[in-house]
């Protein structure tokens, strides 16, 4: 199982030379992957969680391709009806070649009621929109030699039952975002192979995005979502979620307060935390796995 990160790009700390540190501050730790969101107007109903600066996420995601070398690079998530599907298609084809094919594509349906009338895109069909986005994405990818690149995959966002079918039809994983506890995803799990053995497809990935909340103490399981809490109780959130057959987990320390965008260096003492002991973790099991 690999471990990602989601970067907040924007807020009032966040500006070029800050998200160049969080590129090589992850990539530098050994994680695999970095992710960012995506809006494109920030009206009120945006602004109230995620403020400008809001930096696009397909300029920054190239930029961040030339300052890093292995990581993978990615968007969660891309809200699909926001944007004409060649132009997707094209700039997404244009970002896994000039990667090296890094690109990972999380993609959503969108929720914020304002930006969709700021961009004259009808709220009420985002679900229909955003599948038939994806089924044109996918056209162009194979059918236009101007659009190819390699293998580009589309992990689709949304916890409801219509996200994870779309996940079956149209993606190659399934990416649920935060405020999960393990349980849930343990269930969630179980009804996306229901689904995908009902629609004769194949199961999708798993690869969800859990917060990221280190505690010095515990904190009681009753009150506690996967990924917060002690360095404990985190790491075995992760080996939970191993077991469960996640490909990548996307660790997201943003709480939720803009201003916590002033003070990076918590989120990355944070993320060195938990990179040093999963480390360790994985060790204790490869040496388990030896001594039996």
């Amino acid at each position: 199982m690999r471990i990602g990160v989601n970067v907040p790009n924007f807020g009032p700390g966040t500006d070029p030379a800050v998200l160049r540190r969080w590129a090589l501050t992850v990539e530098a730790l050994g994680y695999d992957l970095l992710m960012i969101s995506d809006h494109v107007a920030v009206t009120p109903d945006v602004a109230q969680q995620y403020p400008a600066p809001f930096y696009e996420p397909f300029t920054t995601l190239s930029w961040l391709a030339g300052v890093t070398e292995r990581i993978r690079l990615g968007t969660s998530v891309l809200i699909v009806p926001y944007r004409h599907p060649l132009l997707v298609a094209r700039m997404a084809a244009n970002l896994a070649r000039i990667s090296d094919g890094r690109l990972v594509l999380g993609v959503g349906v969108g929720w914020a009621r304002q930006e969709f009338e700021a961009l004259g895109v009808p709220f009420e069909r985002r679900g229909r929109l955003t599948d038939d986005h994806l089924r044109a994405m996918r056209a162009a990818w194979a059918d236009e030699d101007d659009y190819r690149s390699g293998p580009i995959p589309i992990w689709v966002g949304g916890n409801s039952e219509a996200g994870m079918r779309r996940a079956v039809l149209l993606g190659d994983a399934w990416h649920p975002l935060r405020d999960l506890t393990v349980q849930r995803l343990r269930d969630a799990a179980g009804l996306l192979k229901e689904l995908a053995d009902q629609m004769e497809r194949p199961v999708p990935a798993l690869t969800p995005r859990i917060l990221l909340r280190l505690t010095d103490s515990p904190i009681p399981e009753s009150d506690r979502v996967a990924g917060e809490g002690s360095i404990e109780q985190i790491v075995d959130d992760l080996r939970q979620l191993r077991l469960l057959g996640a490909d990548t987990v996307v660790l997201d320390p943003f709480g939720g307060n803009p201003d916590e965008t002033l003070r990076p260096q918590t989120a990355w003492r944070a993320l060195a935390t938990v990179a040093e002991h999963w480390d360790l973790d994985i060790r204790h099991d490869e040496r388990s796995g030896d001594d039996a």
